[in-house]
């Protein structure tokens, strides 16, 4: 090494050393706008958005690089979330629907393909996409900050939030977006809960387990995870855990167990040693046996139940005899036989302990209290200014949604920037003004490539804004915050009403395998069990007290009007009879319309007998635009100057301003037969 090299490391060190010892000298105090703790997929995400805004913002990682969870999680180091690559189709919308892994930026190319073309992917590529994430968009990471305390400051200027690393260095922010995730390890204290191993230390060396007996306390992905690498090792494997197996193609819901996980399932239903059993971890006991008032030299640990142990002076003594062991009073108890470990695998907690009192949102009622308390619209619960993004949100949607997923919580990061810009900056949620006559093509297109609504079902969904021979279109507003639309969005309901569009799966639990498992006929669309739309139609916005009085599983109040898109296996919704038709229908029933499409020669003759004109017809012939039906018609109009553009051949869209950019003349001329190309 070179003394030009060697000098370059040493100014280098030297000037790090320096800017610490500086900043913790001078007590530094740095004041942003927007502070976000945390550089995983969520705090980079919310990074994205406010730096494309130009907002003054921060993101603050305790490490030093971002994503370092998926440096050590899942530890057998796969991800079950998909990245489907191939999907036949060039819709960048629709293919995010099959891209668990990608956040969301105007590069189209900065997507999670780049860095893996696996189905199901490593975990060590994930920091690495990250990193280019925040590289490629110039994102404005401070690595090695380690925030230790959180407090709120109240001055004149109103709320804001004071955040102190392991420095001294203090970091005032007027918002703080706390996308810290979950990582500390959710435990639960039983007797002898000292003898078992966590599963953020357990060895991943499969043959460490040769020939031994192990106890899996859970059942979630990280207990099937870590019970799937050792099967082959291991003498036998039980799971314990207070509720049975929750398989994720039956609940739709994508934390629960995954099939990529889930092969102990068969070794256990086939009989080859293998077993899943169900308590109350807070009712039992593990310990090592005492033979004659000693203990036995091998190291077996046995699982019995608090209940029968006798006469214990210390609470959690490790220690039982054989009279406490279940097996004693139970001859066939499931798990009598000794293990040769115990470990645990039940999951993460949110890190409240860096909030003081005047900073620390509560705890969740739900998630047994492992997150965070938040709004529907993601702020803390009395602290007002705080926002939680990512894994840790998760409270608002548990159990029912993607919302704990990379590829639910980046939209529901962008519908909390989204408030933040019209809260702090006036900026009204995006929208897209639209004549009525167009509402049945945009709902068509929304409700087959938009990705948002389809991954966070039941959670976001389209709002439209009726404004008589208008229509505001608002994209993935957050549904549980509905009443507060006005007040969040920037935009006002008339008395005309509004719709809202919304994906959701059936209520009713059937056998998802079995013959009957799907309804195919449009007249009982009602009767969905799969992913499908549904639209609500409203006369005013639903209140808070309609919206906690609403149906049990209905993500709305129930509406003046309702209205089920039947099902469809390839979640195109594009059938002429099946979905088109009955929608247009449902949109002329509430908004007391004709919303048939009309060549011009059927406007014209409608002209001559009738004294009010379809909607259509209004916003196209009588407004000078219209196609003509015949070949020969459209060449006598083109020479004589009645239409704006010739048409080609294939019917190129856009030639003639009667028809929207997305529809084909052909399409528009049957109002139920639209076909879109998504």
């Amino acid at each position: 090494m070179g003394p030009n090299v060697l000098w370059f490391v040493f100014s280098t060190l030297l000037g790090f050393v320096l800017s610490s010892f500086s900043d913790r000298l001078l007590n530094v105090t740095r004041r942003y706008n927007y502070c976000v703790l945390g550089a995983g997929p969520a705090g980079l995400q919310m990074g994205y958005f406010l730096s494309k805004a130009r907002r003054d913002y921060v993101i603050l990682e305790r490490n030093s690089g971002p994503g370092s969870f998926f440096n050590t999680y899942p530890r057998h180091r796969k991800l079950i979330s998909i990245n489907k690559i191939h999907t036949g189709r060039q819709n960048r919308e629709f293919n995010l629907r099959h891209d668990w892994n990608s956040l969301l930026s105007h590069k189209p190319d900065l997507l999670f393909r780049r860095v893996s073309g696996d189905f199901y992917p490593p975990a060590d590529v994930y920091p690495l996409y990250l990193s280019m994430f925040a590289k490629e968009l110039g994102l404005k990471v401070r690595y090695g900050v380690d925030v230790g305390r959180i407090r709120s400051v109240q001055s004149a200027a109103g709320r804001s939030y004071s955040l102190t690393d392991q420095h001294s260095t203090d970091y005032t922010c007027g918002v703080l977006l706390v996308a810290t995730g979950l990582w500390v390890p959710q435990k639960v204290e039983f007797v002898g809960s000292d003898l078992v191993e966590g599963y953020e230390s357990i060895s991943t060396n499969p043959e460490d387990y040769r020939d031994q007996a192990v106890l899996i306390l859970g059942k979630g992905n990280s207990a099937f995870e870590t019970a799937q690498s050792i099967l082959g090792k291991a003498s036998r494997v039980h799971m314990l855990s207070s509720s049975p197996v929750r398989l994720a193609w039956q609940t739709h819901y994508v934390g629960d167990l995954r099939a990529v996980n889930n092969e102990l399932l068969d070794t256990y239903q086939l009989k080859s040693l293998d077993g899943l059993a169900e308590t109350r971890l807070e009712k039992i006991a593990v310990a090592q046996q005492k033979e004659r008032g000693r203990r036995r030299q091998k190291h077996q640990l046995y699982l019995t139940l608090r209940k029968y142990l006798l006469n214990r002076t210390e609470s959690n003594s490790s220690e039982v005899t054989r009279e406490e062991l279940a097996g004693h009073h139970i001859d066939n108890f499931p798990t009598r036989k000794p293990y040769d470990r115990v470990i645990r695998c039940l999951g993460f907690r949110f890190n409240f302990s860096i909030f003081d009192g005047s900073a620390r949102p509560p705890n969740s009622e739900n998630a047994k209290g492992r997150l965070p308390g938040v709004t529907a619209w993601y702020e803390g619960k009395k602290t007002p200014g705080l926002f939680v993004l990512g894994t840790a949100s998760h409270s608002r949607d548990y159990r029912s949604s993607a919302g704990g997923f990379i590829h639910g919580f980046r939209y529901t990061a962008r519908a909390v920037h989204r408030v933040l810009e019209h809260r702090y900056h006036a900026n009204p949620w995006p929208s897209t003004e639209l004549l009525t006559t167009q509402l049945l093509s945009w709902i068509l297109k929304r409700v087959g490539e938009a990705s948002g609504p389809y991954q966070m079902f039941e959670v976001l969904g389209d709002v439209i804004l009726l404004r008589g021979s208008h229509a505001e279109y608002v994209e993935e507003f957050l549904l549980q915050a509905l009443p507060q639309f006005s007040s969040l969005s920037g935009h006002e309901v008339t008395s005309h009403g509004l719709m809202v569009v919304v994906m959701q799966y059936g209520k009713k639990k059937i056998d998802y395998l079995g013959r009957d498992r799907a309804e195919t006929d449009w007249t009982r669309a009602w009767r969905s069990n799969f992913l499908h739309p549904v639209l609500y139609f409203y006369e005013a916005l639903p209140t808070e007290e309609e919206m906690k009085l609403r149906p049990p599983g209905w993500p709305l109040p129930r509406p003046k009007a309702i209205h089920h898109m039947v099902e469809d296996f390839l979640t195109e919704w594009d059938g002429p009879l099946s979905h088109i038709q009955p929608l247009r229908r449902f949109l002329e029933h509430c908004l007391q319309t004709d919303l048939r499409a009309f060549y011009a020669d059927s406007c014209f003759l409608s002209a001559l007998t009738h004294r009010k004109q379809p909607l259509f017809c209004q916003q196209g012939y009588l407004d000078g635009g219209g196609v003509p039906l015949s070949r020969r018609l459209q060449e006598q109009d083109y020479k004589a100057g009645l239409t704006p553009a010739k048409q080609d051949d294939a019917g190129t869209p856009g030639a003639n301003s009667a028809f929207p950019h997305y529809l084909t003349p052909a399409g528009a001329s049957v109002s139920s037969g639209l076909k879109l190309d998504l």
